[in-house]
């Protein structure tokens, strides 16, 4: 099998890249295609030191452009992606790279975190997020989302098989490209992190991107009103300035930290704060891999991954009353209710060795049946 690994832009090292460097672990024989690689090399380690192969888009990755704001022109450069020669294509996707154009002897396989979701049924709140939900910029981003469903819907046509990073994405899936998706969980490194010495601190953590779906800006503001409530923030991104400077004298907002800062945060924060709407989210597990217990806001993938009353607790609401409410519920709880030893146990159902097994098989499965069948 002569494999292909199509990722969308390599900027930070996040969710799907995670994923992206277990599939390079489990086929390191596979070729890596992208639309731009403005990591300089960051993250070679992670890929096995291996070349990504990139579109006409890098001409573009040294100039202080955001690459969201390259959308218009990213169907475009991924459907110039040449992948003759290939006998599988996967698609590591959540916005154009399904889009590559394959041919009829070829499998595509699209491990799929979820239809562009601020094209669907999130498109409201993202062009409220970004203030274009008036005026004349407004209209321009709704032809454009427009069009970008029309050409959704056209590429989820070629994709052979979907799989789905959780069961919440499957339904997504399902509802957008009418297609059936299998579910393999996303990998977490349950070896990296781990419970440590088991001491505990009083503080409350939370860390991503500073992005605004992310809900960051939210949480801070819940924490503002509990100054006797002690929060941290973990993350770097567009919002960072707002955050910091909105921050109270309860809320320490550090930034980027590497994984090993992060790792000890995780391990002794009394509990970790999730409120993001998110496809899967690799947070909260890491954090239960450590033995801390997650308050999540109860929508999509954390259903799924924060167990009500076993691992963590749910908030129903996307506001700062019920990050309190949540808050509050966690501190009347006895002393030992989230055993960390449970939770790790939970979080190791979704380890990069589960991932890297199901995936594999998976694939070699589909590939079977495929070439079974091609001639």
């Amino acid at each position: 099998m002569k494999i292909a690994l199509v990722h969308e832009w390599l900027v930070t090292y996040a969710g799907s890249e995670k994923v992206l460097s277990a599939m390079v672990e489990e086929f390191p024989e596979a070729d890596i295609f992208c639309l731009m690689d403005s990591s300089k090399g960051a993250y070679k380690d992670k890929f096995r030191d291996k070349e990504f192969k990139t579109t006409f888009l890098q001409k573009l990755a040294g100039l202080p452009i955001n690459h969201r704001n390259l959308f218009p022109l990213m169907p475009l450069a991924v459907e110039q992606i040449d992948l003759r020669g290939y006998d599988i294509v996967v698609s590591n996707s959540h916005a154009v790279a399904k889009g590559v154009i394959t041919g009829p002897d070829q499998l595509h396989v699209c491990y799929c975190y979820t239809p562009m979701r601020y094209a669907w049924d999130l498109q409201e709140q993202y062009l409220t997020e970004q203030g274009l939900n008036r005026g004349i910029r407004g209209a321009a981003a709704r032809l454009l989302l427009h069009r970008s469903r029309l050409w959704d819907i056209r590429t989820a046509n070629g994709v052979d098989h979907f799989i789905a990073c959780s069961s919440y994405i499957s339904r997504r899936i399902r509802k957008v490209y009418l297609r059936e998706a299998e579910v393999i969980y996303p990998g977490v490194d349950t070896d990296f992190y781990g419970i440590g010495d088991g001491r505990k601190e009083d503080f409350y953590l939370t860390a991503s991107r500073l992005v605004p779906y992310k809900k960051v800006a939210l949480i801070v503001e819940a924490f503002n009103q509990m100054p006797e409530r002690r929060l941290v923030v973990i993350g770097d991104g567009p919002q960072y300035r707002r955050i910091a400077k909105s921050a109270g004298p309860n809320v320490e907002v550090l930034g980027y930290r590497d994984n090993q800062t992060l790792r000890d945060y995780l391990r002794s924060a009394k509990a970790f704060v999730f409120a993001a709407e998110e496809d899967f989210g690799i947070a909260p597990l890491e954090a239960q891999a450590c033995g801390t217990p997650v308050l999540a806001y109860g929508r999509g993938g954390a259903c799924e991954t924060v167990l009500h009353g076993r691992t963590g607790l749910h908030f129903h609401e996307q506001s700062t009353s019920a990050i309190r409410n949540a808050v509050g519920r966690f501190e009347e709880m006895p002393a030992g209710h989230f055993e960390p030893s449970a939770l790790r146990e939970h979080a190791l159902r979704f380890s990069q060795a589960n991932f890297r097994q199901q995936f594999r098989s998976r694939l070699t499965a589909l590939w079977d049946n495929w070439s079974a069948n091609l001639y």
